[in-house]
Order: C-alpha cells, then structure tokens, then sequence
C-alpha cells in the first residue's frame, strides 16, 4: 500500500477510522504497569499482533505502530536505546501483517520524554535528531503515513514535524494533546497549534488523548475555526477514575464513544478513533457510526 491512499480516501469525503488505546489495553492483557510497549514489541509480538488484528476486525482503516516511546532516548529507560532500529522495524512489521492489503499503518512517533532547552536538557539538534531516526526507520519499513502523536509543547513539536520531513515524503500528521482542557500542559491553545504547525507543511492536523469528551470536543470546534487541514480526532473515553488498586478505569461505554461520533464529524473530524481506554469494542461502536456517516455524505 502506498503513502498517498490515506490522502486520496481523506480527499474522498470518506470518514476514517483510526484505532485504540495501545497501553491500556495491554495493560489489560497482563504489560505491567509502567513497562513501555515497545517492550512487548521485541518479548511478546503475538500479543501486539492480537491487538492490532483485534482493531482491524473492529473496524479500524487505520492502525497505528507500537512505537509511541519508540526514540531512542525514550527507549533508554527501558534498556533498548541500542535496539531503537530494531524496535521500530519489527513493530512495522506486526502492524503490517495485522493491516493486510486495506488497512492503513501510521508510524507513530510520541514525545521524546524530556523537555526542550531553556526549560530542560534537551536540545532543537538533538530532539530533531532523534525523531528524524525514529521516522526514517518507521518510513523505510513501510508505513503508509507518520504520526507525531501526543504533542504538547510548539518546540517539540516542530522539531518533530521538520525531522520527519527531512528524512520522509509520506504524508504526515501532528496531533496535540490538550490536557488541560483546550490547552496543553505547556499553554498551547488550539488557534495557537493550527497556526504555527499548519504552517510546516502538515497534511492533517490532530487531537488525541486530553481530558473529558465535552473539552475535547471543544477543542476540536477551535482547531476547525483555525484550520481547513483535515482533522484527526482521537479522544480518552472519558476522564479516568482510579480503582482500588490505583489503576485508572475508564467508565464510558463502547456504546457511548459510538454516540458521540456524529458531533465529533459535524465538528470537523475526518478521523476518528480512541486513545486511553478505548478498547477493541469501543473502535468497533466508532466504526459503526463512522460508516454510517460516510454513506450518508
């Protein structure tokens, strides 16, 4: 499959459907807590290969690597820096033998873990120097797009999105998580996001995580009025509750994600899935709605 058929289905009118959460839901299949993905990538690949196929039989056209902490600098708290080469091969690899000849993979890339200079370490070369091999890696393997995912900070983020297109021409994606309501940790507003990242040269503009469904979704009404990129959109189940055990549970339904599609489309979504705790049967609600739609338009 190539890069361009994710933009030539957006230009289609079609609505489509990304997937869920990647650790909570192996969480659920017995990861232990705090242990990253990417992990399981290397020590227990039949277990992403049963997710990722799980969110294809639900529904999804687009399946995202498991490869979110996947740099090389994140990857040193797990003990794979060395490995980061290895790591996001082999995760291409689960999600295209899971996708098949229809489904989309989207090479996600999740922030580097440390903050940017003045406010920590981190360098511009040296943050841009580890997405750029992070997105080379995942773009030689053999995704059909690349999905800088879960940003917050606007130096972060353009280091992401100008390494990525240095070393790819598939399209790509930037998507902002908005935990603070309709502003990231950092203060970013949606306006402030759609402006200076829809300048680089994206090919979609992206919401993912964040908090409650009613903020995301407002967040999603200020990118729409900030932008006429096409819009990714995929929102927690709702705000977390910790369980007994300190373990976040998430309450909301597959029936009640399924129920909040048509406003996140009339808004302005033209993808949508789930972050935290949605599930395979969440998807499986999202798709149903999405489709619906789509037949509709």
């Amino acid at each position: 499959m190539t890069g361009s058929t994710f933009l030539q289905r957006l230009q289609s009118g079609e609505i489509l459907v990304s997937d869920g959460a990647t650790g909570t839901n192996l969480q659920a299949r017995g990861l232990t807590r705090g242990t990253p993905s990417e992990v399981w990538v290397l020590e227990n690949p039949e277990e992403i290969l049963r997710l990722h196929r799980n969110f294809v039989a639900a529904g999804s056209d687009i399946i995202l690597t498991s490869t979110f902490g996947g740099n090389a600098l994140r990857l040193q708290h797990a003990g794979l820096s060395e490995r980061a080469e290895e790591v996001n091969r082999r995760a291409v690899e689960l999600a295209r033998q899971a996708a098949g000849e229809t489904v989309l993979v989207a090479g996600s890339l999740g922030p580097l873990g440390q903050m940017m200079q003045p406010l920590g370490p981190l360098s511009e070369e040296e943050a841009g120097a580890a997405y750029a091999a992070q997105a080379k890696v995942l773009s030689e393997a053999g995704v059909d797009l690349l999905l800088v995912e879960t940003q917050f900070d606007l130096a972060e983020a353009t280091a992401a999105v100008n390494a990525a297109r240095s070393v790819s021409s598939l399209p790509l994606v930037c998507s902002f998580s908005y935990d603070r309501g309709t502003r990231t940790m950092m203060g970013v507003k949606p306006a402030q996001m759609a402006k200076h990242i829809g300048a680089l040269g994206v090919d979609a503009l992206g919401i993912n995580c964040g908090r409650s469904l009613e903020e995301n979704l407002q967040a999603l009404k200020e990118l729409r009025e900030a932008s006429d990129l096409p819009i990714w959109f995929k929102p927690n189940a709702g705000l977390p509750v910790m369980d007994a055990a300190g373990n976040p549970t998430y309450t909301l339904t597959p029936e009640m994600m399924g129920q909040q599609v048509p406003q996140w489309v009339a808004a302005g979504a033209r993808v949508v899935g789930g972050c935290c705790g949605n599930s395979p049967e969440h998807v499986h609600q999202i798709a149903l709605a999405a489709k619906r739609l789509s037949k509709t338009a």
